[in-house]
């Protein structure tokens, strides 16, 4: 029989700090005060029922179908059901919170930066030899060659070999900078004169680009976005600092 191993809270204090994770948990200590103490002062609160909507939607989410299975995680976790609903709290009051200070804003934010929200399908070769890639892109301009063609006979990845390069739909803020100015400036369907960067020299079909639509989805990304600049900000104003019992303090 294997010996029995017990964990304290000290135990996992220590672990905390051996895997360097103190600054980070500092970070989300600090975070959650400051928006604790906006909210108050903005007289944002949760009501009970918002509450509930927020724990069904986190048991959703969490694949927790039953209440043991609720009752497991919570064990799993080292969790009681106060600080499940505290949790559950913190996150309400932060979704509150952020559309209180940005929800106003999102849209203005979205058209200052349109560009950024466009994205692209395209088709991606990367091959070794510059001047290959400027023979092999001329010869696809004079109709030598098709682009699946030269996909087919550079591309050593089985399955990219067999969709010709085919990238999806790439978002602007994924693409190298490099790379995305000549791509969204093509008129698709079109072959670019070949990139280099640092994995090679990249010979790109743009087939269509995407104009962003401000949908509940990247109302929501737009939404995160500001409210995370917005509390990183807050974070920077305050000093933290600590004494030798890992007592800290906000000052």
């Amino acid at each position: 029989m294997s010996p029995a191993i017990t964990i304290t809270k000290d135990d996992i204090l220590e672990e905390v700090k051996l895997s360097c994770k103190i600054p980070e948990i500092i970070e989300a200590i600090t975070i959650r005060k400051l928006i604790a103490s906006a909210a108050a002062e903005a007289g944002i609160q949760v009501e009970t029922e918002e509450l509930q909507d927020a724990a069904d939607q986190f048991r959703i989410l969490s694949q927790l179908g039953s209440a043991e299975d609720t009752w497991a995680w919570l064990e799993k976790h080292g969790m009681t059901l106060d600080e499940f609903e505290t949790m559950v709290y913190n996150g309400a009051i932060y979704r509150k919170l952020a559309n209180h200070l940005f929800a106003d804003k999102v849209e203005s934010y979205f058209y200052e930066n349109q560009l950024d929200y466009a994205g692209v399908v395209m088709y991606d070769i990367i091959i070794d030899d510059e001047d290959l890639a400027m023979e092999v892109f001329y010869g696809i301009q004079e109709g030598e060659m098709s682009f699946y063609d030269v996909a087919h006979q550079y591309i050593q990845d089985k399955e990219l070999r067999r969709s010709g390069g085919y990238q999806g739909v790439v978002s602007r803020e994924n693409i190298k900078p490099e790379i995305s100015a000549a791509v969204f400036a093509a008129k698709p369907p079109q072959v670019l004169k070949p990139i280099v960067t640092s994995k090679g020299v990249h010979l790109i079909l743009v087939e269509e680009i995407i104009e962003p639509q401000l949908d509940d989805n990247l109302r929501s990304k737009i939404l995160l976005n500001l409210f995370s600049e917005w509390t990183k900000q807050q974070v920077d104003q305050f000093e933290v600092t600590k004494n030798l019992d890992l007592d800290y303090q906000a000052a």
